[in-house]
């Protein structure tokens, strides 16, 4: 198809292009390029938003579009009709048209902050992070318009190698590198799952395309097929064909729980923060973690075929909403605040898409790129301004100093907490409506779900305005707070983009309004509505509106749950306001006592990993290597000496003179004389 999906794949390879300038000026050794590499970076990542825009205008149109650009590999598999393929593609469909603006958006405002952030604070080694940044933004470009799910997995992986670079930019001091091994290892125990769960698909299907042809098609429809009789899927284990999907599906959901943070795989993000703070926008807002959410977006129709799995994602989902939320009430830095929100928001996310709400989940993570790329941005404008502290009870006071930062982080943060009309409150109260008529109509494990993310608002909302407030309110407890470094614009206008999209983003998807009203107001649902139906498929069924799963009828249910859960949001701000909001807040959480130590010390989640290594797997391993040396190699180490023994043995004989030779020829001959005389005899 001519037109302007013809250089859809120059939306990865200009920041690729990028990468490589910035990299070859990083090694040369000599500043080759203005601003450290960064104006590269800007013109790609520029570039890659306008043909992202273009994209997703054409898409609106109602075109989508699915191209194999290499085929790298071809084999033949027993008992298959056709060949087994290995390609790398492109597919853009509402859903990845949707997430390269987001993507390509975040990533630009990131390179222009940097220039306020990195630049302007004498960094050392600017190449090589614009180089990180650049590889990053290509590899999650790549991810999000990957056709099969092996090419998604091959950028995926990418993505967590730039994570693991960039978060250890500042390899000099010793937390950054711990804090990227840290997260490359578990994050990588969550992908070894994936990759079985690839290999699975291929075994399963034949194929790993998500969209595939009428004539081909991918994976999702194929297990859809399956459950219809149509299509006869191969199953392992002696599993019938749902329990297999279900298995393959939790093993693609280890990926997934690794690289979205959620329990038990989260502890890896907090640490996270010892990177640049713009590396953390990018990370929570509009990559690697936004990745796993994706994913589960992506391949939804598959899921959709198996309730468990949905099940399993909502109560993760909810569970770590609640969970991550808890430890975020007590920390004393802004970036520790904000890592636990993410883990808590991806939480939601996860929640929605177990409860059937596949464009809720996407709403929140459209909502969420920006108010959290906008919070992670203030907080590195205020870090800047307070010479690279974190500690918030170390600022205050910084509301009128920093006008422009504040106000923009306050749409943020009304965003984050669910306040009405902000974007967050939306896409989050979409979120819980969804699990709760699901819930309601006879699944009872979403109600669960859904009492875990409720329970999450008043506590979202709590930390939330306890940073706002010991940020920027009372009196400057610090020399730092009291004369701040002045902030250039390439930090307030990327702040001042997000907040206005914090503040309105949420006119894409007015639901509530909708059946208020009943104006079509919920853009997105037509949206992603438009692209491939069996990859979007919804597992739960449109619930009629006079059914006994509303409370009181659909439009009671709607009201009902949203002031319940804006009712719960503001509580936690008025509570919030009540305790830090005066000219010398005292931390009220020391009351707490134990618990606080607790939550401080993130339930000793990272103790517990470390026991687990030390006294289950480490012996685990010893045991199997033990088994490995003595039984295994032993094994193969006595068949080799007896042919050794025999070796040497006959090597006496070779001795080199001919006379010997002769001698052996000649009493061989005359064995196999006698030898034949006897056996001759007998048989005569």
């Amino acid at each position: 198809m001519a037109g302007i999906f013809d250089f859809a794949p120059a939306i990865v390879l200009l920041p690729f292009l990028s990468f490589l300038i910035a990299v070859g000026t990083a090694l040369s050794g000599r500043d080759l390029l203005p601003k450290g590499g960064a104006i590269p970076g800007i013109a790609a990542t520029a570039g890659s938003l306008v043909l992202s825009i273009a994209m997703a205008a054409t898409v609106a149109g109602g075109e989508v579009y699915d191209a194999t650009i290499y085929t790298w590999a071809v084999g033949a598999v027993p008992g298959a009709e056709a060949p087994l393929e290995l390609t790398f593609g492109v597919l853009v469909d509402p859903l990845s048209s949707m997430m390269l603006v987001i993507v390509t958006l975040v990533a630009l405002l990131v390179h222009v902050f940097s220039l306020g952030y990195m630049n302007d604070d004498g960094q050392t080694g600017l190449p090589r992070y614009y180089a990180g940044l650049g590889l990053f933004t290509a590899s999650m470009l790549g991810f999000v318009v990957a056709d099969n799910l092996l090419m998604a997995f091959m950028f995926f992986e990418l993505v967590g190698l730039c994570s693991y670079l960039l978060i250890g930019f500042h390899f000099r001091e010793p937390g950054p590198p711990s804090a990227a091994k840290k997260a490359f290892l578990v994050t990588r125990f969550g992908d070894y799952f994936f990759l079985i769960g690839v290999v699975a698909v291929f075994a399963t299907f034949g194929t790993a395309q998500f969209a595939g042809t009428e004539a081909a098609p991918g994976f999702p429809a194929l297990a859809e097929q399956a459950l219809n009789g149509e299509f006869a899927a191969n199953t392992f284990l002696g599993l019938g064909t749902q329990a297999w999907f279900t298995v393959v599906g939790l093993l693609v959901l280890g990926g997934v729980v690794g690289k979205s943070a959620q329990f038990p795989l989260h502890t890896w993000l907090p640490d996270a923060m010892e990177g640049p703070t713009p590396v953390s926008a990018l990370i929570h807002a509009a990559t690697m973690v936004a990745a796993g959410v994706y994913l589960v977006a992506r391949m939804y129709g598959f899921y959709a075929v198996s309730p468990t799995a949905l099940g399993v994602i909502a109560l993760v989902g909810g569970f770590t909403a609640l969970f991550a939320g808890t430890m975020g009430l007590v920390k004393r830095e802004l970036k520790q605040v904000l890592a636990y929100s993410t883990i808590s928001q991806y939480g939601y996310m996860m929640l929605a898409l177990g409860a059937g709400g596949y464009v809720a989940a996407t709403f929140h993570l459209l909502t969420h790129a920006f108010f959290k790329a906008l919070l992670f941005l203030g907080a590195g404008s205020v870090i800047l301004a307070m010479h690279h502290n974190e500690n918030m009870w170390d600022m205050g006071g910084l509301k009128d100093k920093m006008p422009v930062t504040y106000y923009s982080f306050l749409a943020g943060s009304l965003a984050l907490a669910g306040i009405f009309p902000f974007a967050g409150f939306w896409s989050k109260d979409e979120i819980l409506f969804e699990t709760l008529i699901h819930g309601l109509d006879g699944a009872p494990l979403l109600l669960l779900g859904y009492v875990f993310g409720l329970l999450a608002v008043p506590v979202t909302a709590f930390y939330t305005f306890r940073m706002v407030f010991l940020t920027f309110h009372g009196e400057a407890r610090t020399a730092e707070a009291e004369d701040p470094v002045p902030v250039r614009w390439n930090v307030k206008g990327p702040l001042a983009v997000l907040g206005v999209l914090a503040a309105g983003a949420g006119v894409v998807n007015l639901a509530p309004v909708k059946y208020l009203t009943g104006l079509e107001v919920d853009f997105l649902h037509s949206w992603l509505d438009g692209g491939f139906t069996n990859l979007t498929v919804h597992h739960y069924a449109e619930i009629d509106p006079y059914s006994s799963a509303y409370i009181g009828g659909e439009v009671t249910t709607v009201l009902l749950g949203a002031a319940v859960s804006l009712g719960l949001a503001l509580l936690g701000l008025a509570l919030a306001y009540r305790l830090y909001a005066v000219p010398e807040p005292v931390e009220h959480t020391d009351k707490l006592g134990a618990a606080k130590d607790l939550l401080y010390d993130n339930y000793y989640q990272d103790e517990y990993q470390v026991y687990l290594a030390n006294r289950v797997v480490l012996p685990l391993a010893r045991a199997a290597d033990t088994f490995d040396q003595s039984v295994v190699d032993g094994t193969v180490n006595a068949v080799s000496s007896v042919s050794l023994f025999s070796g040497r043995r006959v090597r006496r004989i070779q001795t080199g003179v001919v006379s010997n030779y002769a001698a052996l020829v000649t009493l061989g001959l005359t064995v196999l004389l006698v030898l034949f005389g006897v056996l001759g005899g007998w048989l005569l």
